[in-house]
């Protein structure tokens, strides 16, 4: 039986929303927004609907692409602002990277500056930022990923190892959500095979090694196929291709399975918005405690 993203995402609301209310303070988020790409406007919406259902100001900005830089440098200095989250792709080059390290780390919710990569890389759990406690915050879709594996009885809850003897393949190595979720989830004990368009390679214990697998050897082998490629031209995971015990997630704008391969894996999900959003609700929260709670 699945559990549904949405209930996944409800669970950690209702958490979170008993957590800001005994803060005694606003927090605020600033959205922005270049550009008119369609999920990016979507995903503004579940931004806002989520802040409003937390009892979290948000707003967003709409800016021009060349002047998205200076909204942000407007944002990190600006006291009242807490968290800040950029509508990306915006550029949908190196520019897109450039503009995540803009981002002051300490506000940055969706974990995509380099401070917080870097930690992830390392596998360094907590801030320890010139004296500064509290835990590392990490990139919120490959959070939100593992939390609804996590939720769905296919990934450990506890302990220092949940996804131990588990064989993962990844399609998807961006660093926003495909590389990261690799080193999570091989730091957390699983095998994982990625592929993106540059061929494969494998993740284990934290560390990425080149390898031969093919794709039909990836998929026979794994126990979760995690497929994020936005694009309509992708080959679509086969029911031949996978196990029947094997659960599938799509996080890709587009599908990527098949409806028989859907129907024949163990457990299929199909998105995962809503819990995406409640992480970096929540990472909102966990910066606010780090950085600018008394």
């Amino acid at each position: 039986m699945l559990v549904s993203p949405s209930i996944v995402a409800a669970r950690y609301r209702a958490e979170i929303k008993q957590e800001i209310r005994s803060l005694g303070t606003q927090l605020k988020v600033v959205g922005l927004l270049a550009g008119d790409y369609g999920p990016s406007l979507t995903y503004a919406t579940y931004t806002k609907n989520a802040c409003e259902d937390l009892g979290i100001s948000y707003e967003l900005r709409t800016v021009a692409r060349l002047g998205l830089e200076q909204a942000i440098i407007a944002a990190n200095e600006d006291p009242n602002v807490h968290g800040i989250m950029v509508y990306y792709p915006i550029f949908g080059n190196e520019q897109d990277r450039y503009l995540k390290d803009v981002v002051d780390h300490r506000k940055d919710i969706e974990g995509l500056n380099s401070f917080w990569i870097r930690k992830l890389y390392q596998n360094e759990r907590l801030v320890n930022d010139a004296g500064e406690g509290g835990k590392a915050v990490v990139p919120c879709t490959s959070l939100a990923i593992i939390k609804i594996l996590e939720a769905n009885g296919a990934y450990g809850a506890s302990g220092t190892r949940p996804a131990e003897h588990k064989t993962v393949t990844i399609f998807n190595r961006s660093e926003v959500v495909g590389r990261p979720l690799a080193l999570m989830m091989s730091n957390d004990g699983a095998r994982v095979f990625s592929f993106d368009e540059h061929g494969p390679l494998l993740y284990e214990n934290g560390q990425a090694t080149e390898t031969a697998v093919t794709r039909k050897e990836a998929l026979a082998a794994s126990d979760m196929v995690l497929t994020g490629v936005p694009s309509k031209t992708f080959p679509k995971i086969e029911a031949d291709e996978i196990s029947s015990h094997c659960i599938g997630l799509n996080f890709a704008t587009v599908k990527n399975f098949t409806p028989e391969a859907e129907e024949k894996a163990e457990l299929f999900i199909p998105r995962v918005g809503p819990v995406t959003v409640a992480m970096c609700m929540r990472n909102t929260l966990r910066l606010y405690r780090t950085y600018f709670g008394a």
